[in-house]
């Protein structure tokens, strides 16, 4: 009976093996006796092999693709069909380095050499005996050693051994019976081998397990301690066969007609589970870094790490993946407790203003006054400013302004229109595409949880309606007693906005509800004079027009009368 039984040989090898049974056999006592009664030669030709191990009457198949393991095989045809099959334990098939190769072989007896189609070729070889290099006599063009036979050490009781014969064949049963890859007719062949040797060794020639732990097994010279040795070997694989067969039964179970599509993922998940491990991708491995690489709260913490094991349990199929990868990567994102420092040198901070504005003396003041405050208390809540005024006079731009002045981030959020209070407070994560709303998609934008944040338009946001009041939602934002616990429901946990410095701009207050307008430090812009215009056509006008048209400041001149008459003309609004 040949390795054929578990692994199978080539198909195509097989066809022309038929009605050859002597390339196959089932080797009796008789055998046994035989092959034990022939002469060792003294020296052998040795062919060192990193894939595989010989066992004594056992039937392989051996390719050859090297120049000398090629020369070997077909010498060793030509002349009495015998040569030494070694483990090496070097990377690679057939390496002949004696540095790396067992002391304790195999004789072969070639039964037939096949020429492959790719130019190797096959030896179908049937082991003999166990010898021992004694001597390296000669390394090229191929090796040969001097050997001495390594006698069987048969059991001294019977008794004691045939029942470790019998539990192999037992547990041989077991594992073809477990294995569906293993044909059932192999239960015959193992019922019907009569020598205990042959059964010891053919099944410890077919386990599934590395070549160099089968040498380990060759080398044992009691035939009672090699059994037991292969015994424990094929207990292992028949736990691992069950654990692997329990696995696809519980998979099998758990899925229904939708969830086939993505059986393998299911797999995975429980074979992960079965060993402690459930990071099954790279993409949660990347997730863990960076939660590792971030300072946030033990609270804060806590949270992400029972939602990552809640992501970790999900199958990535379903459409609640994409939700919780997105809410982690948000978490992630967020700039928790990170904040810019404030730049508080007050003449510095004056003289960004004034390079930016011109005019606009009470709301330069009012920005002033908070950073004075600051430098003496050291940490104070930024305040909530509305500027109110005609279109065109720089409420917006003046955000940006103060945002350079006191070396903070900005960002700006435009509200008008705006009618549903999931844009404010988000989207709970049980709807398919839902997504924080803009307060924290715009914190996240900022990278610091300070920032100077316009809501821009504030007197445009829609009142209540069938998607709720957003302009009620923006009570809790403005509110300082509130919003160093805002709650989005997307986020589901609170965030720190207290810190943030909100401007908000207006073109009429008459539309603010009052509970807004009250929490809110209203500072008018009105419309600028005659000569304030002229004053900021001359200094950021007209230099930023020169800019744009790529012209130099001599290539246009305008003086001040000129300045005037456009003004008088042509722009009669208060911007």
């Amino acid at each position: 009976m040949s390795k054929n039984i578990f692994f199978g040989l080539d198909n195509l090898s097989l066809q022309e093996f038929e009605g050859d049974s002597e390339l196959i056999p089932l080797m009796t006592s008789e055998d046994e006796e035989e092959i034990r009664s022939e002469d060792l030669p003294k020296d052998v030709p040795i062919l060192p092999l990193s894939s595989t191990v010989l066992f004594p009457g056992v039937v392989i198949p051996i390719t050859a693709s090297r120049e000398k393991s090629v020369r070997l095989i077909r010498e060793a045809n030509e002349g009495d069909k015998i040569f030494g099959v070694v483990y090496s334990n070097k990377s690679g098939h057939e390496k002949s380095d004696t540095d790396n190769i067992s002391g304790v072989g195999t004789i072969a007896r070639i039964l037939r050499v096949l020429k492959m189609p790719d130019g190797n070729i096959t030896a179908v070889v049937q082991g003999k005996k166990k010898f021992e290099i004694d001597e390296i006599i000669q390394k090229e063009p191929y090796l040969r050693a001097s050997t001495k036979e390594i006698e069987e050490q048969m059991p001294t009781s019977k008794e004691e051994f045939a029942p470790i014969v019998e539990g192999i064949r037992d547990l041989a049963l077991q594992l073809i019976n477990n294995n569906p890859n293993i044909p059932s007719e192999a239960s015959i062949a193992i019922k019907n081998i009569e020598s205990d040797v042959f059964l010891i060794n053919f099944v410890s020639s077919n386990l599934d397990m590395p070549p160099s732990e089968k040498q380990k097994i060759l080398e044992i010279a009691a035939l009672k301690d090699r059994a037991l040795k292969t015994m424990e070997y094929m207990d292992i694989e028949l736990q691992k066969l069950r654990l692997k067969n329990n696995i696809q039964s519980k998979v099998r179970q758990d899925m229904d007609q939708q969830q086939r599509e993505y059986f393998l993922h299911q797999q995975l998940r429980t074979i992960q589970e079965e060993l402690g491990d459930n990071v099954y991708s790279e993409d949660l491995g990347e997730l863990e870094k960076k939660a590792l690489k971030k300072k946030w709260s033990k609270e804060i913490k806590k949270h992400f790490e029972k939602e990552f094991n809640k992501l970790r349990r999900m199958n990535p199929q379903v459409a609640e993946y994409a939700t919780q990868r997105n809410y982690l990567d948000l978490l992630l994102d967020l700039p928790f407790e990170k904040y810019s420092k404030d730049r508080i040198d007050l003449k510095s901070a004056e003289r960004f203003l004034n390079k930016d504005h011109y005019g606009l003396e009470k709301v330069k003041d009012r920005v002033l006054e908070h950073l004075a405050v600051v430098k003496i208390k050291g940490d104070m809540k930024s305040p909530i400013l509305c500027f109110y005024g005609p279109p065109g006079v720089g409420k917006t731009s003046l955000g940006k302004s103060i945002a350079r002045a006191i070396g903070r981030n900005y960002v700006r959020v435009s509200l008008g229109g705006l009618k549903d209070e999931a844009e404010i407070r988000g989207h709970r994560k049980t709807y398919i595409g839902a997504m924080p709303g803009r307060i924290i998609q715009s914190i996240k934008k900022a990278g610091t949880s300070n920032p100077v944040f316009v809501l821009d338009e504030i007197d445009k946001v829609g009142n209540s309606n069938y998607a709720g009041d957003p302009s009620s939602a923006m009570l809790e934002v403005l509110d300082p007693e509130q919003n160093s616990e805002f709650y989005d429901n997307f986020l589901e946990i609170g965030y720190d906005i207290s810190k943030v410095m909100f401007i908000a701009t207006a073109n009429n207050l008459s539309t603010i509800p009052e509970p807004l307008r009250d929490r809110m430090e209203i500072i008018e812009v009105n419309g600028y004079t005659l000569e304030e215009k002229v004053q900021i056509a001359k200094r950021h006008v007209i230099p930023k027009l020169l800019e744009q048209h790529g012209l130099k400041k001599t290539d246009f001149k305008m003086g001040i009368p000129q300045i005037r008459k456009v003004i008088e003309g042509y722009t009669r609004e208060s911007g």
